[in-house]
């Protein structure tokens, strides 16, 4: 089961959302804060990140930067070029790509936004440092690049299908700027570890995996591979809760997706989430969200959405 593939799935909400354009010259973009994930791409030439704080970062061809939860930066040919405020949500709001001057060397920049339920953040990406550099030169494996040339290859092309190759590229660019972060050696976090841990992970994916399981410290210690003791000891240091603690968290996490996204019934979600009955759960439920899943779905569901996404039309 995948950890990182996971707690994606488990926060987003929507298709990604792309744009691309070309500059020349003077330019600078100031992006305010928004929910979501934000991704910079770099195809060509060269800009300058510049964080709220901090001193800017210079990126090339090939840097990939991540904005958990896009917080509020900019981006510019030169640190001291004055910014532009960027509307969000503009399908074009990067500069359009007017023909260039013969002999002048653009910058190209892709950018995409993802949509986050941040409702209830997956500690996975609420962890993630305010940026996320990814350097061409370092840092970056084969598998990122390739994703990032192919990204290139289908804006450039206009081929058959091109429509649904970006979303799905733009899915597997995300799963791999976190999966290469986390395996970074210089990233030593909790979660870094834990993921690098096999019985620690492999407790974690049997919790995502099948949260109706009645599991205990114990049953999940055998899922490590590891003592009682040891087991507990280990994840609570690396996740910073004890299992059980983590286990009620994700079964409501996972059922609050279900009461969103689904039109499955509180008795069917109960059972998915580890609860023998309606009660149990709604009581477990307004435990967390201090609100009955009833009005919770009714807060939060979109019934069209919800109809698609449960498969029934």
């Amino acid at each position: 089961m995948d950890i990182v593939g996971t707690a994606i799935a488990a926060m987003r909400a929507g298709e990604p959302r792309s744009a691309r354009g070309r500059f020349t010259g003077a330019w600078g973009l100031r992006f305010d804060s928004a929910g979501g994930l934000g991704v910079h791409i770099v195809l060509q030439g060269s800009c300058w990140l510049l964080p709220p704080e901090g001193a800017p970062v210079q990126l090339t061809a090939g840097d990939v930067v991540l904005v958990p939860f896009n917080q509020a930066h900019g981006l510019a040919n030169d640190p001291n070029t004055p910014l532009e405020d960027v509307r969000r949500g503009q399908q074009a709001y990067w500069q359009s790509e007017a023909d260039l001057p013969p002999g002048v060397a653009p910058t190209v920049i892709l950018g995409a936004t993802y949509h986050l339920r941040s409702i209830r953040p997956h500690p996975l990406i609420a962890n993630l440092p305010a940026f996320v550099h990814m350097p061409s030169r370092i840092g970056t494996t084969q598998t990122l690049r390739d994703v990032v040339n192919l990204l290139g290859a289908e804006l450039e092309s206009q081929q058959p299908g091109v429509t649904a190759a970006i979303p799905a590229l733009l899915d597997l660019l995300l799963i791999y700027i976190v999966r290469c972060w986390y395996q970074r050696a210089d990233v030593t976090d909790g979660w870094a570890q834990a993921l690098r841990d096999p019985g620690i992970s492999a407790a974690l994916a049997a919790i995502e995996q099948h949260p109706e399981h009645p599991w205990t410290v114990g049953t999940l210690a055998r899922e490590a591979g590891s003592s009682r003791a040891v087991f507990a000891r280990r994840f609570h240091d690396l996740i910073g809760q004890p299992p059980v603690a983590y286990l009620t968290w994700w079964r409501m996490t996972a059922a609050s997706h279900l009461l969103r996204e689904t039109n499955q019934p509180l008795q069917v979600i109960a059972a998915k989430s580890g609860y023998q009955n309606e009660y149990a759960f709604s009581r477990a439920f307004k435990r967390e969200f201090d609100t009955a899943p009833g009005s919770y779905r009714r807060t939060y569901c979109i019934p069209s959405e919800a109809s698609a996404m449960d498969g029934s039309r």
